[in-house]
């Protein structure tokens, strides 16, 4: 989604032409996976469930990250076949373990869904436990763990998958689950997308990790008179770098580089041609 639109199928479509007509570099590679966030349209997902909560009972948060992987997985298929030559692309709902005692589980930060006034939190968080914090004076907002990932449990159907299609895996970081036994059971939490995508290229053995986000590469000092973007990175330059850098946006990106340790573009669409050429974006090595 774009800024200023609704989040209809029909822009969601329109944006991944763009996106897809960009990827045309990539699509030729021998095996690639694609990884997504959901960020918009799982918040879509909740306000839609807030509202027919009288009529349907809504469902916990995992399933609705479940819910937008389907979603996004779907469009993301059907921009992405008339462009595979030989190929199909394949989507997995895909799984992604956490630790019951991670301490994010005590640190609720992530914020989703939409703003509520100071009496409906305080009536959401009395019914349902829901952690509601204040937020920019727009009102209040649900917040949720943000937990490590440690387990692609599909991985293995993604890597034989991978021989034969371009695989869309780890949507919105992937349905958060924990083990109990012999079985899983989802966890009310929001995995970040971008620690998902490290884990998962490493898990795969990737060659290149590539990060498309809002802006053409890194910069320093950013949003500032004198910022500066930054072409190439060594490990421990990113290292350094990570405190000036800010936690919502390029933050975790840096942080997703350094974790997948091999060499990790980090650039937007438009740029994209251009940095896989070595004329744009920043690399990690």
């Amino acid at each position: 989604m774009r800024p200023g639109e609704r989040g209809t199928a029909a822009e969601q479509l329109a944006n991944l032409k763009r996106a897809v007509a960009a990827l045309r570099p990539l699509l030729d590679e021998e095996r690639i996976v694609l990884t997504h966030g959901n960020g918009p349209q799982v918040g879509n997902e909740l306000i839609r469930q807030e509202r027919a909560a009288d009529e349907a009972p809504a469902l916990p948060l995992w399933l609705a990250v479940a819910q937008t992987q389907a979603e996004i997985g779907a469009l993301m298929a059907m921009e992405l076949r008339p462009a595979l030559a030989a190929r199909e692309a394949a989507c997995v709902l895909t799984h992604v373990r956490v630790a019951a005692d991670d301490p994010a589980f005590d640190r609720p930060t992530k914020p989703i869904g939409p703003f509520y006034s100071s009496e409906q939190a305080e009536q959401l968080g009395r019914e349902r436990g829901w952690t509601l914090v204040s937020d920019a004076n727009r009102g209040h907002r649900r917040v949720v763990p943000s937990p490590q990932p440690l387990e692609i449990v599909e991985l293995g159907v993604i890597r034989r998958l991978s021989e034969d299609a371009v695989v869309i895996a780890c949507g919105g970081g992937g349905i958060p689950v924990v083990r109990r036994g012999e079985r899983l059971a989802g966890v009310d939490a929001v995995i970040d997308k971008d620690r998902a995508s490290a884990l998962l290229a490493r898990e795969l053995d990737a060659e290149r990790l590539v990060i498309l986000t809002e802006v053409p590469a890194v910069y320093r000092n950013f949003g500032r008179r004198e910022q500066e973007e930054i072409r190439t990175l060594s490990a421990d330059a990113a290292e350094a770098l990570l405190h000036e850098l800010a936690e919502g946006s390029m933050r975790p990106k840096v942080e997703a580089a350094l974790a997948f340790g091999r060499e990790t573009l980090i650039t937007n669409f438009d740029a994209l041609e251009s940095a896989l050429a070595g004329d744009a974006g920043t690399r990690i090595a």
